[in-house]
């Protein structure tokens, strides 16, 4: 991780030479692949999971994945057309981005849509999306360009108060903005990925060690105590404590996602073959779709996906660690950790290894705004692909 600190900060920011040439490249075929490839295993598994549920909920068994195509052809629309423009496009207007992101999480406060307890969501016709989800993406563009802004000074060892205000307090000014928002939503598996974003961002960016360690504490002694003192998730914690003890009251899900996982041996009881999606596992199409997966394709058809995963991961590490230009390296890491974190805190979810906090899987997980948002993520990170030093 060091070296990968010193090689993101290290290179010119501002090589416009280098830069015109090297936009003339095409994207990164192998992170196009991989995009493309798990999108349509996702697209598989959300019919297969979620056909019974749909045809007792709608009465027509392809209902969630007729919407999912028309989402994901806007996906794909959206992920070319955030393709095209240049990295400093979006290093330009990252400002503007993030005081919108900003003003809409403050209008969820407002005039949002509530559900399950909390208010999280905009309305705009029948369409809604949660600014949270936004939040994390212009997050990460924001401390990428100030990180590759103030690189200089953030490294220097010699004016350490200096150091101390952009390095760490700055950054983390941008973060604790963020997460105090997505707070009042009591959204808190967002903020947790948020936190870790920010503190992966603030420790590539160069912020100090020592720093980063005391305030990560703070926060983390946050977020528990808003778990552990706020009753909607002191709740959920009990639950994952103990899901026996609440069968029919909270621990319903993660019993029967864990019963589909159990059920699916090395080899899964075969595509469409799940029997837990029958009622068992509700809403199978949504956060534990991973789990009628793992029932149908086996212990060996899941690690084929984590293996694809971990793919998209090497890749999108690639072009940030090669890419000449700060914010570039920056914005690529920030993009691509934000989608491992997504898995690997799924996972843990769906087998009960943390309590459940509702993360959606990437690419797999039925959604609407959200999927076109990830979509326009992998085209910010396609434009960057264009330019870094990376053989395709």
């Amino acid at each position: 991780m060091t070296d990968q600190k010193a090689k993101i900060q290290d290179l010119p920011e501002n090589n416009h030479a280098n830069r015109e040439v090297l936009h003339r490249q095409p994207i990164d075929k192998r992170l196009l692949i991989l995009i493309l490839l798990l999108s349509l295993i996702g697209s598989i598994m959300i019919f297969s999971a979620s056909y019974a549920n749909a045809a007792v909920r709608y009465g027509d068994s392809l209902y969630y994945v007729k919407r999912q195509v028309i989402w994901l052809l806007l996906g794909i629309l959206a992920m070319l057309l955030f393709s095209r423009p240049s990295p400093d496009f979006y290093r330009m207007y990252t400002p503007l981005a993030f005081a919108v992101t900003l003003v809409l999480l403050l209008a969820v406060l407002l005039v949002g849509e509530s559900g399950g307890g909390a208010k999280r969501w905009i309305a705009i016709g029948s369409l809604t999306f949660q600014p949270s989800e936004l939040a994390k993406t212009t997050l990460v563009l924001m401390l990428a360009r100030h990180f590759a802004r103030h690189r200089h000074t953030v490294m220097t060892t010699t004016k350490a108060g200096r150091n101390f205000l952009v390095g760490t307090l700055a950054p983390l000014g941008y973060i604790g903005l963020v997460c105090g928002l997505v707070a009042l939503e009591k959204h808190l598996s967002c903020i947790i990925i948020l936190g870790l974003l920010g503190v992966g961002m603030m420790f590539v960016g160069g912020s100090r060690g020592r720093y980063l360690a005391l305030f990560g504490a703070a926060g983390g002694a946050a977020v528990a105590a808003l778990a552990l003192f706020t009753d909607y998730t002191k709740r959920r914690i009990l639950i994952w404590q103990n899901p026996a003890a609440y069968p029919l009251d909270g621990g319903w899900q993660t019993l029967q996602g864990m019963m589909a996982i159990g059920s699916g041996g090395l080899f899964g009881l075969g595509l469409g073959n799940s029997r837990l999606k029958f009622s068992y596992v509700s809403e199978p199409q949504n956060d534990f779709i991973f789990t009628i997966t793992c029932e149908e394709l086996g212990f060996l058809g899941a690690t084929v996906i984590l293996l694809l995963f971990a793919a998209f991961v090497y890749r999108g590490y690639t072009i940030a660690l090669r890419h000449p230009h700060p914010f570039c390296g920056l914005a690529a890491f920030g993009i691509t950790t934000k989608i491992a974190l997504q898995v690997v805190l799924n996972v843990a979810v769906v087998t009960n290894s943390i309590p459940n906090t509702g993360i959606s899987l990437p690419f797999f997980s039925y959604g609407g705004s959200s999927l076109v948002m990830l979509f326009a993520e992998m085209g910010i990170l396609l434009s960057i692909s264009r330019s870094s030093h990376i053989q395709s």
